[in-house]
């Protein structure tokens, strides 16, 4: 099968399309053929070694310390199951789905073997393969912070990155649980985030929600700016800041945040599991959540895609299409 390759870290160009052995289904797993996958700030993240300050070598102790232990990068996929291993119950040869690996990565691949009880789900209906692709990433990063942060219907919640990939899925899932949202973006993306359900857009090119005055129940960090030592004062007695993105020493202050304050710092990886697929997939069958797309490029410009990811500037997601009916 074909696949996208990197054997060292660096730039778009250390990916290379080859051809790989074909994975086979062991007996609790399925052999899902890859319509659509993406490029995620994660793909690029671990592909460039440009992480938050601090984690540097716990990036390369857990994806290779000279090299990539997985060679293959991508988190999300949708497609058809093509084989079911003999023990498998829950899906069928022909079933549309879509799956979320993580950091095991590998879904920058033509196939792509995935337990029958990880996270694997049906595809909504209503969605294509590219968009179905789009739902895992930001969508499970967003409700596993909401859940973990006991967001509550009608709390104030501030999404800072509100238009990229987690931050769109943030605004939509927020609003779904009943919250009244604020997207901090460009004037470029204030239109875009209104229509996902934000009540307020903050254009931080001209203002800065830290000191404009207004105090939040939920703050949401997508993109590392917004540290407790900055946004600590827009948060309202017994606030949260939900720290998407974060360097090592923001997350160190955590404990001492929690001793002496009513506020309280929450970070670290987001689970991906099975029912949290299932649930996204519900929202989208209702309305809910749909995710944004930017752009979509074919399998073999998967390396202009990265470029574009690398610029900061996306919009939602990147789709990889590797079939015409994504």
């Amino acid at each position: 099968m074909k696949a996208i390759v990197y054997e060292r870290y660096g730039p778009p160009e250390v990916l290379q399309l080859r051809e790989v052995d074909k994975p086979t289904p062991k007996d609790n797993e399925v052999l899902i053929k890859t319509y659509a996958t993406t490029v995620t700030s994660g793909d690029w993240r671990v592909r460039s070694l440009n992480v938050p300050a601090g984690f540097g070598l716990i990036v390369r102790l857990v994806f290779g310390v000279l090299r990539p232990k997985q060679p293959i990068l991508g988190t999300e996929l949708a497609g058809v199951v093509e084989t079911v291993g003999r023990d498998v119950r829950k899906f069928k040869v022909g079933n549309p789905v879509f799956a979320f690996s993580d950091t095991a990565m590998g879904c920058h691949a033509e196939y792509k073997c995935m337990p029958e009880d990880g996270p694997v789900a049906l595809k909504p209906a209503n969605l294509t393969y590219g968009e179905a692709a789009a739902l895992s990433f930001g969508g499970t990063t967003a409700l596993s912070f909401f859940r973990r942060g006991n967001l509550q219907s009608g709390e104030k919640v501030l999404v800072n990155g509100a238009s990229g990939g987690v931050g769109t899925a943030a605004v939509q899932i927020a609003k779904h649980f009943g919250a009244d949202v604020t997207g901090v973006c460009s004037a470029a993306n204030a239109e875009l985030v209104r229509s996902l359900g934000a009540r307020h857009v903050i254009d931080y090119t001209k203002t800065d929600f830290t000191q404009n005055g207004e105090t939040y129940d939920v703050i949401v960090d997508t993109v590392g700016t917004a540290p407790f030592s900055r946004s600590k004062a827009s948060l309202q007695e017994g606030g949260r800041l939900l720290m998407v993105l974060g360097g090592l020493p923001d997350m160190l202050q955590i404990p001492w945040v929690s001793m002496t304050s009513s506020k309280k710092v929450i970070a670290g990886a987001a689970s991906g599991r099975a029912e949290d697929l299932r649930f996204l997939a519900k929202l989208a069958e209702a309305g809910e959540f749909k995710p944004v797309i930017d752009r979509r490029y074919p399998f073999e410009q998967i390396v202009e895609a990265h470029r574009y990811v690398d610029t900061g500037r996306k919009r939602g997601n990147v789709i990889i299409t590797l079939a015409r009916n994504d």
